[in-house]
């Protein structure tokens, strides 16, 4: 059987080439040219997704969602709408870091609607982020957080 090949939008500004079988890019989404996209992800409208990002296999982002430089989006991701992403911690306008800090969201994490998560951190394997989360430290794989700041509430594989 033959692989789908990749959908973009025609009013899409898709510039990578770096996009899997099966992905689909919807209207209104800009990926830059060095940006890489997995097989049969999701990528909605109204999104951004700068050079030094790479995103997994099978994920889902949502209307809304900026993707920035130094985020690692693991495999069955999924990101919710208006999720938002940074990834300085000191951001001045036209002062740039030597490198932007590196943000990575586990294998099978879930990213609630409107959640912010802050830069240089790990979302663990399959952690539950509540809508509206403010992540300001690590999650551990397995956990739910949610609130502002949000905080483990629940941990462990029993969720």
């Amino acid at each position: 059987m033959q692989e789908q090949a990749a959908f973009v939008h025609p009013l899409a500004d898709c510039q990578s080439t770096q996009i899997g079988a099966g992905s689909r890019v919807w209207q209104f989404t800009v990926v830059l040219a060095r940006a890489q996209i997995g097989r049969n992800c999701n990528i909605n409208s109204h999104c951004f997704i700068e050079n030094d990002v790479v995103v997994g296999d099978n994920v889902t982002v949502k209307c809304g969602v900026y993707l920035w430089d130094g985020l690692r989006v693991e495999d069955d991701v999924f990101i919710g709408p208006n999720v938002t992403f940074t990834n300085d911690k000191q951001p001045r306008s036209k002062v740039y870091p030597e490198q932007f800090l590196s943000t990575t969201i586990r294998a099978g994490a879930s990213i609630g609607a409107g959640a912010v998560i802050l830069p240089g951190l790990t979302i663990g394997r399959r952690a539950m982020i509540g809508a509206g989360a403010v992540v300001t430290r690590d999650v551990p794989d397995d956990a739910v957080v949610y609130g502002d700041a949000a905080r483990v509430r629940l941990s462990g594989a029993a969720n």
